[in-house]
This record gives C-alpha cells, structure tokens and sequence, in this order.
C-alpha cells in the first residue's frame, strides 16, 4: 500500500505563492489548507478566497482539508460558540468548492480563568460539538477532532467519550502523531492514545516528538522518532488508505506566533517531507 502525502505548507513559508512553489519543489500535489499570505483560510474575504482557489486550480493542487479554528486552543468552553457556528457555515460552500469534505477541530480547552467543573466541561463540549455536528451533516462536511487542545485531546478516553455521546457520522477524529508526546512527554502516551482510537482515524497529521536532555520532548525529524514507525507500520498493517499530512512545527508553529522565516522554514519543510517518504515507505514495506 502507497502513503498519500500532504502536508501545512504555512510552516515553510506565509506567502501563498511560495506554499504552491514548496509543494512542487517535493513532488506532491495536495495541500491541507491553514495560512493563506498569513491569515487563516477560515478568515479569508470571498474575493481573497476565490483567487486562492483559482491559483489551486491551476497548478494542479488538491485541497485535502481545512486546518480550521473552530473549538481551537483560542476558543474556550466559556467563549462565543457562535464563532464556531459561523465559521462552519462560511468554510462549507469553499470546502466543497475546493473538493475537500473535512474541517479541521478540536474540542475546547477549558477555561483557564474561570474553568467549568470535569463533568460541565464534557457535557458542554458535547452540547457544542453535537450541534456542529449535526449541522456539518446537513452542510454535506466533516468535523474532523485532532488530539490536541481541548476535552478530547486529554486522552483516548475522553475522545471516545465525545464520539459515542455525539454519535454522528460528521464526526471523526484526525490523529496527530506527535501531539500526545509532546504535551505529556512521554511516547507511549501517542501510542496509547493511537491504539484505543485507531478504528476512528479517518486522517493522519504526522508531528515527531524527542526527549531532550532536561527530559522535556522537542518538535524532531520523523525518523528521530521511533513511535512513527510503529504507527505507520500498524496504519499498514489495518489498510488505511488517507493522507499523511505534515505539520513539522520546527521550524514555525503558527499557532504560537512563530511564523515562518527565510529559506531555513522552507529547507527544513522539504527534508521533512523527504524523511517521511523514507519512513512511511520502509514501514510499507515491512
């Protein structure tokens, strides 16, 4: 089985242009779609949108899927959920326009100032996400939750929590394979993680995570990072037919802030691509 590769192409570079140039300059021809010249793709103005797509269009390029907002690590449980509903809304006819069926979400952080008890947490999640739910069903799209920020993202058991109480076919998980690692510092908390979801994964973010001196994990290399291996390998093993999409976060991270500068993002973005080649394929070939 042959690995399809995509990947966040704002972390090599801000000017949309250039995220087109860095696709072709690796071989590939799919995008998952975040920063457009530095403003989320959620945000863009229709005029500002359609030349994005037509420069899409013809260069050849895919669009896999939204790197949405909504229910982010900005977002808190405590916030405007209508953010959430109106985003959703706007991005759908593009999504679809684009060819694309997934938007990119998370499940709300807690409130840091004032955070809801474990139990209202959870049922306002669900309340939110079962909502966007079952209008993304009737959008004809999908809310695809990372591991990351929010309820879900604390565990496996807690996604799974969500996915039964929501229990709608617009709600899927994207698994990152370095997020786990890097908020617990521990690898086995991506595998754990990954081996009680893994029948729900519909699309994979591949993140690389090592331990440093102090102990402490550091964004990496994919092969610096033995838990892709074995996540790959199983992907393999399970016949998983989607996208690995790259999302390095060495070089820039836009959610911090830290965005892309000069021709290192952009070197470190393409031998990162070439490495999870390597990777993906000798766990192909396995």
């Amino acid at each position: 089985m042959a690995f399809r590769y995509t990947g966040f192409t704002d972390e090599a570079d801000s000017n949309f242009d250039a995220q087109i140039d860095v696709l072709k300059e690796v071989g590939w021809s799919a995008i998952e779609l975040r920063g457009i010249d530095g403003t989320s793709v959620s945000d863009l103005d229709q005029t500002t949108w359609d030349s994005a797509l037509a420069k899409l269009n013809d260069n050849g390029i895919q669009v896999v899927a939204f790197g949405g907002q909504i229910a982010n690590w900005a977002r808190p449980i405590t916030g405007d959920f209508q953010k959430d509903i109106d985003e959703l809304e706007r991005c759908a006819p593009r999504m679809k326009a684009a060819g694309a069926d997934m938007i990119r979400i998370m499940s709300y952080p807690n409130d840091e100032d004032t955070p809801l008890t474990n139990d209202a947490w959870r049922d306002e999640a669900v309340r939110r996400l079962s909502e966007l739910a079952t209008r993304a069903e009737d959008l004809g799209v999908i809310l695809g939750h990372e591991n990351c920020s929010g309820y879900g993202g604390i565990g496996p058991e807690q996604y799974l929590e969500l996915k039964d109480a929501i229990d709608s076919p617009a709600f899927k998980l994207i698994f990152d394979t370095g997020n786990c690692s890097l908020h617990d510092n521990d690898r086995e908390a991506t595998w754990r993680y990954y081996e009680q979801c893994r029948e729900e994964i519909m699309h994979v973010h591949i993140k690389c995570g090592l331990p440093g001196d102090d102990g402490a994990y550091r964004t990496c290399f994919p092969d610096e990072d033995p838990v892709q291996t074995r996540i790959l390998s199983d992907l393999v093993a399970r016949g998983y037919d989607g996208w690995l999409s790259i999302e390095p976060h060495i070089a820039a991270a836009v959610h911090l802030g830290r965005e892309p500068e000069g021709d290192d993002a952009r070197r470190i973005w393409i031998d990162y691509a070439h490495r999870i080649e390597q990777v993906a394929e000798a766990a192909a070939a396995t």
